[in-house]
């Protein structure tokens, strides 16, 4: 079973930046849909940033202007940018993606155990 791994996470000051990464575990052909959503303690999940195989995007209103997501061109790792960060988007982030593990395989979905992004002075 292919999963995701996402990396770039840590501990920042307010007003700092990140990037996160999200890729498979294995050699895959393509990542198509893709999105980021986090989870704080005590919170509902909560869908942050989209990207869709054609490139269309859509964010979360707490993160507009703040977060970008995006994806290599090898379409095989997806990223998300996050500048002047803030103390509430302190949480677990996580990666979910429609991927193509061949060329002739099926989309399947895939999932990462989440990278922990803490905002704090």
């Amino acid at each position: 079973q292919v999963q995701l791994v996402e990396s770039g996470g840590g501990l920042v000051q307010p007003g700092g930046s990140l990037r996160l990464s999200c890729e498979a575990s294995v050699s895959i052909f393509s990542m198509n849909d893709a999105v980021w959503y986090r989870q704080a303690p005590e919170k509902e999940r909560e869908l942050v940033a989209a990207i869709a195989v054609g490139g269309s995007t859509n964010y979360a209103d707490s993160v507009k202007g703040r977060f970008t997501i995006s994806r290599d061109n090898a379409k095989t790792t997806v990223y998300l940018q996050m500048n002047n960060l803030k103390p509430e988007d302190t949480a677990v982030y996580y990666c979910n993606a429609q991927i193509k593990q061949h060329w002739w395989s099926s989309l399947i979905g895939a999932y990462g155990q989440g990278t922990q992004v803490t905002v704090s002075s």
